[in-house]
């Protein structure tokens, strides 16, 4: 048959070749030169908001020959919007739930020997929770059957995302929580739109008006989700302006300069936020106690640690927050000192203690 488009209509139930392997020739690439690559399973933009998106689209009726069963011709809201996303999700429809359910198994099957790849639901996310769920229980059932143990992520609005993660079994199946679609706004107040509300997170902002984050903030969310399943990483995607946030927060994959330290970025890898000595305000710490302390202070003079319990000193060098730049301080922090104060020499600061190798 002919599909909209001119060309022949899609079978749903064979894969492209050709596109798979390029996926996971990417994805090897990727592992060899230590990138992760981060796959999205759908793009929501297909079914919500432009029309133009949804006229090839391979699962419009009028493009397969496998009875999807959503309306034909589209009903273009103005000629030019399209809400498909009700029913695409809509997971009790038995045609479209075997279809889902064999694609998300294709994604997982496809990168089965790769341990770089993470796995997100979709790309711009806001669906409802009980999609979130049927993908979740597929995956969860191929990890049974397989024995294998993808990265998932999840990226959807937060009251999706804190049903999920208050359900054990499900729970346990994430690997990462991406923050993406909600924030808290420099007032501190909270932005999050809520899931299946059949709006793009676009047009949720076009709506609710939500102003920007601030490097408080970000600390804030990341920290609060780090601690509260600290079995998980977490990201930070609202904003990418805020990359030493997302560290000082306890985050992941952090928008940074290129050219890191590597030795200090191995050991920021192993260190969990601490609180600092009578929690300064704009004053934040991450600490693996007896090897490395790092610190970012927004204001401030002088910063204060508390080494109370450490047995040995450590020597101290400053990073530039731009770029990444090492610079020996010419001091050292003593073990055992329960006030030991760094001065600082600029807003923001960042410092990083490393321990004196015995």
């Amino acid at each position: 048959g002919t599909a909209w488009d001119g060309l022949s209509r899609y079978d749903l139930t064979h894969y492209n070749a050709w596109y798979w392997q390029r996926l996971k020739e990417f994805a090897d690439l990727c592992d060899r030169k230590g990138l992760v690559l981060i796959h999205h399973n759908y793009f929501q933009h297909n079914i919500l908001e432009a029309a133009a998106h949804w006229a090839d689209f391979p699962w419009r009726p009028a493009n397969n020959i496998n009875e999807t069963g959503f309306p034909e011709p589209p009903r273009y809201a103005g000629d030019k919007r399209v809400f498909m996303d009700r029913q695409f999700y809509d997971t009790t429809h038995p045609v479209r739930a075997a279809l889902h359910r064999s694609y998300i198994r294709k994604c997982l099957d496809n990168f089965s020997d790769n341990s770089n790849v993470i796995h997100t639901i979709n790309a711009e996310f806001t669906g409802p929770v009980e999609f979130v769920q049927f993908w979740l229980d597929t995956i969860i059932e191929w990890k049974q059957q397989t024995g294998q143990s993808p990265l998932i992520c999840l990226s959807c609005t937060k009251d999706v995302q804190d049903e999920i993660l208050s359900d054990p079994k499900r729970a346990a199946a994430v690997s990462l929580i991406d923050i993406r679609y909600w924030w808290y706004q420099s007032d501190g107040r909270l932005y999050a739109p809520q899931g299946g509300k059949h709006l793009a997170p676009r047009q949720h902002a076009r709506l609710l008006k939500p102003r920007s984050t601030s490097f408080a903030q970000v600390v804030r969310a990341v920290r609060e989700y780090r601690t509260k399943y600290p079995d998980k990483a977490v990201l930070f995607n609202a904003d990418h302006k805020f990359g030493w946030a997302v560290v000082m927060g306890g985050g992941s994959i952090p928008n940074l300069w290129p050219s890191a330290d590597k030795d200090m970025f191995s050991q920021i890898a192993l260190m969990r936020p601490v609180d600092l000595p009578s929690e300064p305000a704009g004053q934040y710490a991450l600490a693996n106690p007896g090897r490395s302390y790092l610190v970012y202070a927004e204001e401030g003079d002088s910063v204060t640690l508390d080494l109370a319990n450490e047995q040995t000193d450590f020597i101290i060098y400053r990073v530039d927050p731009a770029t990444g730049k090492l610079s020996s301080s010419g001091q050292q922090a003593a073990r055992g000192d329960s006030a030991a104060c760094i001065q600082l020499n600029g807003k923001p600061s960042l410092v990083w203690l490393t321990a004196v190798t015995q």
